[in-house]
Parts: structure tokens; C-alpha cells; sequence
């Protein structure tokens, strides 16, 4: 590894599930600004990777870094105010609520007010709510979800509730996106589109990093891939490197790339 500043950086990071080794040994690290995927095969251990970072599981040995703090007994809302988000590969919205609604929620982790003070809507509570809508309302500007501010999440197409889930994300300002699968569905139009709403991100400074198994994609917009396969890192490097791998080829990518 570098003697850079990493933004993110995991050390010899290991989980069991059972007598399953899940992930073992794994270490890598994200410089800032970077858009950084993690590939591999089903079941390589990269949304178990997400989800240590997270705070979803904790380790078993190893440790996580953070901007230099460690993270790997910190609870997830706990990484949230630290400045990390995420989506999941399964979609997570409130399907009764509108799009501006789901949105808004996301930025729990950032308000302060108390039960009473929310209760009594006091002058300090009415300012928050005004900032929070002023944050909602350029996120969903930035992905061009305005038009669909009120209307319902359960009634989107696909492709806007991915959108949606990646607006309420941003609205917490992150330093670090991760994102799980954001193009998992999608046809090829949505593809292209959410590869230049990641790039879109990347230019705002937030640093990337990228589930997918979309190779065009991951092959056109990344810095830096890390490639895993049954829990353990077996390659890494630019998008031409990793092409050219035998080790990836053979284990994931296929002849043809």
C-alpha cells in the first residue's frame, strides 16, 4: 500500500459466519476522490465487505479506517455521523411516502433538535426543518427528481426509486458514497445515466465506492478496482491492469475481456 492519506482504509479485515470464513484477511484502501469498485464473483464477500464497514458486522480480526479513526466497533448510525452512506442492493424506501418524504429521512442523522423542542416546534426546530427541506430540495434538483418531489415512492419506476435511494444518501453530505449494486435492474439507457450520475458525484468530492457487476461500467467510470473471490482479495489495480489479470480472467471476467 501507499504512504498516501487514504480516506478509507481496511487492514487484514476477517469474518466468520459459523464455520464459514466469509471474508479473510482483507485489506485495501480508497484514496480521496476516487471512484473505487469492489468486484467478484456471487458470494466473493463484497456487501459483507460494505456491511463491516457499515457497522452492520463487526470483524473478527482487523481493523477499518476512517479520515485516520478507526471503525470497526462503531455501531452504523454512529459511521452515518461520521460522514459515510449507503444504498443497499435491495432497495429500501418507504413506499408510502413521497419521494421529497424519503428523502428528508435520510437526514435524521444531521438534526439535533430534541423530543420536547419538536413537540413545542420551537423557533430552533422550524429553522432546522426550513434547512432540512432546503437540502432535500437540491439533492433531488442534482438528480433530476423534482417533477417527482410529491409524488409516491411505490408508484416510481424502478430506475427513479434507485435514484431516490441515492438522494436520500446525498443528503447527508457524505464523504464516502458506498453504493451496492445501483445499476442491478436497470436496462442499458438507466445504466449509462446512473454511470454519469456516479461520475456527477465524484466531481461534488464525495469519494466512490462501487458494488457492480456490470463490467462496461465498472471498466469505464473507476480509478481503482479491487478484485475478490471467495473472501479474499485476488488482484488490484486500474480498469486495463485488472482486464488483463489471467488470475481475474480466470476466476471472474471471462475470455472475452
Amino acid at each position: 500500500m501507499s504512504n498516501s492519506n487514504p480516506i478509507l482504509k481496511l487492514v487484514n479485515i476477517s469474518i466468520n459466519f459459523g464455520g464459514l470464513r466469509a471474508i479473510n484477511r482483507l485489506s485495501f484502501q480508497v484514496e480521496n476522490g476516487q471512484i473505487f469498485s469492489l468486484i467478484g464473483p456471487n458470494g466473493a464477500g463484497k456487501t459483507t465487505a460494505i456491511n463491516i464497514i457499515t457497522g452492520i458486522y463487526h470483524p473478527a480480526d482487523g481493523e477499518i479506517y476512517f479520515e485516520g479513526q478507526a471503525l470497526s466497533r462503531k455501531r452504523p448510525h454512529q459511521v452515518a455521523r461520521m460522514g459515510i452512506a449507503r444504498t443497499f442492493q435491495n432497495i429500501q424506501m418507504f413506499q408510502n411516502m413521497t419521494v421529497r418524504e424519503n428523502v428528508m429521512v435520510g437526514l435524521h442523522t444531521r438534526t439535533r433538535s430534541e423530543f420536547v423542542r419538536c413537540l413545542l416546534h420551537t423557533p430552533m426546530v422550524r429553522k432546522e426543518e426550513r434547512a432540512v427541506r432546503r437540502r432535500c430540495d437540491e439533492v433531488l434538483e442534482f438528480l433530476n427528481l423534482t417533477p417527482r418531489a410529491d409524488l409516491l415512492a411505490a408508484g416510481l419506476p424502478y430506475g427513479d426509486q434507485k435514484r431516490v435511494e441515492i438522494a436520500r444518501t446525498l443528503a447527508t453530505a457524505p464523504a464516502l458514497l458506498l453504493l451496492d449494486e445501483p445499476v442491478a435492474g436497470l436496462n442499458m439507457q438507466e445504466t449509462h445515466e446512473m454511470s454519469d450520475t456516479i461520475l456527477k458525484i465524484r466531481e461534488r468530492g464525495i469519494t466512490v465506492v462501487l458494488v457492480a457487476h456490470d463490467m462496461n461500467m465498472v471498466m469505464g467510470i473507476s480509478d481503482t478496482i479491487t478484485v475478490l473471490n471467495y473472501g479474499e482479495k485476488i488482484a488490484e489495480g486500474g480498469p486495463q491492469e485488472i482486464q488483463n489479470d489471467p488470475g481475474v480472467i480466470e476466476a471472474y471476467l471471462g475470455r472475452e475481456l
